[in-house]
């Protein structure tokens, strides 16, 4: 198992551990969440839809949701660094309790070291952090992109998520776009990964009509859980090559050395005549 699957099986026995809490204890975050908040909800209306304006790719065989993992590498040194921020429906006890699933110092770091990124949040992220939600997706270095509502996974057996029904799945990425919208966020682009990775034709026909363009990666930074800045950097550095996009995470708890990791990351890509650039600048044409 590489580190990319044990980190997501640590991260997917959390998330049942807590779906689980919340079920017996009755604790689920219905004051912060507001109504609806579990992925039975309600669906969100159609006007919470993924925006138009920034590249797409055309849709996939029968119409399928298109699939993008790297750019094109004849265009030159360039890299993207994508962040997900994680957070499920059933975690808001525990950032009651003071957990951090944010991490302010990060986006700070890339601002100072001036790296355009593209943050993959969770509807939930959003609506936990709407200040800092809103910063992010009002600064035209940073661009929002869905990486669901609940963090629910959208096949079975995807390192031990909570697994979202075919029929709540499209609604749970429109209520993630609703909440990046509440929270003022104006860059956001239609592009959304799957939570863990984790996707096959029924998820993608299931996705078709939110005409979003599905973003997975080439290059695992193994942050989640790491306690080696250095290594995470390794990782990186030594998988990154021309049109490579990098996943890494924007949660303090479960990555806690991302940031001093990007801290070297980012001037030795430089050194190597690496730009930085967004998802949708890796994406156009």
């Amino acid at each position: 198992m590489n580190t990319y699957a044990r980190t997501l099986t640590a991260l997917g026995a959390l998330a049942a551990l807590g779906a689980l809490s919340a079920s017996l204890t009755g604790c689920a975050d219905t004051e912060r969440t507001g109504p609806g908040s579990s992925p039975g909800a309600p669906a969100a209306p159609r006007s919470a839809a993924a925006p138009e304006g920034p590249p797409t790719l055309a849709p996939g065989p029968d119409g399928l949701t298109p699939v993008f993992e790297h750019g094109d590498p004849a265009k030159g040194k360039r890299v993207a660094l994508t962040f997900d921020a994680d957070m499920t429906a059933d975690q808001g006890p525990r950032a009651a309790r003071g957990e951090r699933f944010d991490n302010p110092s990060l986006i700070a770091l890339l601002r100072r070291l001036d790296v355009p990124a593209t943050v993959f949040m969770t509807g939930r992220w959003a609506e936990e952090y709407p200040t800092q939600a809103k910063a992010i997706g009002t600064d035209p270095l940073f661009e929002i992109a869905n990486h669901s509502y609940s963090h629910y996974a959208f096949t079975g057996d995807c390192y031990g998520l909570p697994v979202l029904g075919k029929e709540r799945m499209a609604d749970d990425v429109r209520r993630a776009f609703a909440a990046f919208r509440t929270a003022g966020a104006r860059n956001v682009v239609p592009y959304f990964r799957f939570p863990g990775g984790c996707y096959d034709k029924a998820t993608l026909r299931a996705l078709a009509p939110e005409k979003v363009t599905a973003v997975q990666w080439d290059v695992v930074s193994g942050d989640a859980f790491a306690t080696d800045p250095d290594a995470v950097a390794d990782e990186v550095l030594k998988g990154v090559k021309p049109g490579s996009l990098v996943v890494m995470h924007c949660t303090r708890s479960a990555a806690p050395v991302t940031e001093d990791a990007v801290r070297r990351i980012v001037p030795e890509l430089r050194e190597r005549g690496y730009r930085f650039v967004r998802v949708s600048e890796l994406m156009a044409k």
